[in-house]
């Protein structure tokens, strides 16, 4: 229940900063970044939360650094490899879907960059903010792949997205 905190502080956010400006852009434009911003609070709650009961204590443990060797966990068959990067790969699937839906004209590789951004901080941020959780550069490039396949869904379901859009926008 520690998250509780920063999920209302989110709720506040959105209701206080974006929610009546979506909204005057028009109901699509509501729905796709309301489903980016529930989206990208579920992931803060999955690797950082909680945040602001944290804070005070950021500075308690030592920070240890990314570890930089790509898939050493399988080369030392450490853990359960294949289902951490399946968990990677599916967390930023719909990052790459949905972030063209958000930002209109954003191609493949803007997403890419996008992904490897949002995953770079969210690695950087995760031993600061909790000493028990480390940095990975198998995370980060797991990451980017669960982005780029969103991209690829993106695409092939651009059609059916783009009619509903254009119904809820109409209406």
């Amino acid at each position: 229940m520690k998250e509780l905190v920063d999920f209302i502080v989110l709720i506040i956010i959105y209701f206080w900063k974006f929610y009546k400006k979506w909204k005057e852009k028009g109901r699509d434009v509501l729905l796709v970044n309301t489903l980016m911003y529930i989206y990208l609070s579920f992931v803060l709650y999955f690797t950082l939360m909680p945040i602001i009961i944290s804070l005070p204590f950021m500075f308690n443990h030592s920070y240890d650094s990314m570890n930089l060797v790509p898939f050493i966990d399988v080369l030392n068959s450490r853990g359960d490899f294949v289902r951490q990067v399946g968990l990677n790969m599916i967390m930023t699937i719909p990052f790459g879907f949905l972030m063209p839906l958000v930002k209109r004209n954003v191609g493949f590789l803007k997403v890419v960059s996008y992904t490897f951004l949002l995953s770079l901080g969210i690695e950087i941020l995760q031993p600061l903010i909790n000493g028990f959780r480390s940095a990975d550069i198998t995370d980060l490039i797991t990451n980017v792949i669960g982005g780029s396949i969103g991209y690829i869904m993106y695409l092939i379901f651009k059609p059916l997205t783009t009619k509903i859009l254009n119904y809820i926008g109409d209406k």
